[in-house]
């Protein structure tokens, strides 16, 4: 059986490798910059770390910050119309996930305006040509938005996160300077590597997984289990070295799940940020053991390699009972190091569990979930956390 990868055309890796943006928006023949970011990157001084090279280099642009940590439907809109007001000819998004998937879907809509209502492009999108032309500049270590043919927005009207899957949405250029990550309070820095830590794990486990995507997830979970916590709680040099560890680490999981799929950690996390504004990763990373306990029956060997990844020692000659265990202990001991909430209990409210299990049921990453599972199957492991 066929299988397609999808990855993003050119990336630049490494400190300092903002600086080869002037020069791709000028090779490029572009003549004004849509800078889209986040206002918290804008007061600290982040996103100046790219608008200075545009200054020096005379190039013009225009900065679109209108977006939330969980980007809606009404940030889109509002993007697409300052893009069209700026005359602008390119993208440059600088941010997490949040900025990065309300500039996929802007430049989607730009050059394909039959999709001007955001809600059309849920699930797959039949778009006919590739968004505007985007180079990504991540600025935290989880979302992997640069290299992936995804996108999330939340419906405000209905309480829900929806995910768009479209090949022309995957920016032209990622630029991954782990120097844009140094600021990324340590919080932030748990919360979106253990988003990548889960999109390596269940992009290994899916239903979709493949021999070459095994090979990005299985060193994507490697390096986060060998680097993660001297990302959040190191100091100095160790830190840096673990911040840039993890931006290669974050990427190369993108590179993989984006072509395979997830699971139902991802699908139950999206209606936690959507109806409590919970953060993306901090759900992800509450999610993950139970929901890999869960679906161990369905994974055959599978938790042996990454008990192995994690660095559990002698995995390979556990029992198979025993190495699953072990998978998902070491999956929660490295959640707790970097301090991440042992469950939901200050964020679920009981009532809401049928609301939740209803739309992680129907969100668009649950039938790649190893195991089959039920809306009531859901609900009991939301209830479990509480």
């Amino acid at each position: 059986m066929a299988y397609r990868i999808n990855l993003n055309g050119v990336s630049f890796h490494g400190k300092g490798a903002i600086a080869e943006i002037p020069g791709l928006v000028k090779d490029g023949g572009f003549k004004k910059v849509f800078v889209a970011t986040d206002p918290v990157l804008l007061k600290i001084g982040t996103a100046a770390k790219v608008t200075d090279l545009l200054d020096k280099a005379k190039i013009k642009y225009a900065v679109f910050s209108d977006i939330k940590a969980n980007p809606t439907i009404e940030n889109v809109k509002a993007g697409v119309k300052a893009f069209k007001a700026a005359k602008a000819d390119c993208i440059v998004a600088i941010g997490g996930g949040s900025s990065m998937d309300t500039a996929k879907a802007i430049g989607i809509i730009v050059n394909n305006p039959k999709f001007a209502d955001v809600r059309s492009l849920e699930g797959v999108a039949a778009t006919k040509k590739p968004a505007v032309f985007t180079i990504a500049v991540p600025t935290t270590s989880g979302t992997a938005a640069e290299v992936t043919i995804n996108y999330v927005i939340t419906d405000r009207a209905k309480d829900r996160k929806f995910v768009c899957v479209d090949p022309h949405d995957i920016p032209q250029i990622a630029v991954v300077d782990s120097d844009m990550m140094l600021s990324m309070p340590d919080k932030l820095a748990a919360a979106t590597g253990m988003d990548a830590l889960t999109h390596a794990i269940e992009g290994y486990i899916t239903k979709a997984a493949n021999d070459m995507t095994d090979m990005f997830h299985l060193k994507a979970i490697e390096l986060i289990a060998q680097y993660l916590r001297d990302s959040v709680n190191g100091k100095g040099a160790k830190k840096e070295k673990a911040r840039e560890k993890m931006a290669l680490a974050q990427y190369i999981a993108g590179m993989g799940f984006s072509n395979v799929g997830l699971g139902i950690a991802h699908s139950m996390a999206h209606p936690l940020s959507a109806f409590y504004d919970t953060p993306h990763g901090v759900a992800c990373a509450i999610l993950l053991p139970p929901v890999m306990k869960f679906n161990a029956p369905a994974t055959a060997k599978r938790y042996v390699e990454v008990a192995r990844a994690m660095g559990v020692k002698g995995a390979d000659a556990m029992p198979l009972a025993k190495a699953r265990k072990a998978a998902c202990d070491a999956v929660a001991k490295l959640g707790k190091d970097v301090g991440i909430p042992p469950d939901l209990k200050q964020i679920v409210k009981e009532k809401d569990i049928p609301f939740l299990a209803h739309s992680a049921y129907v969100d668009a990453c649950r039938p790649g979930n190893p195991r089959d599972v039920t809306e009531e199957e859901i609900a009991a492991l939301y209830k479990s956390l509480i």
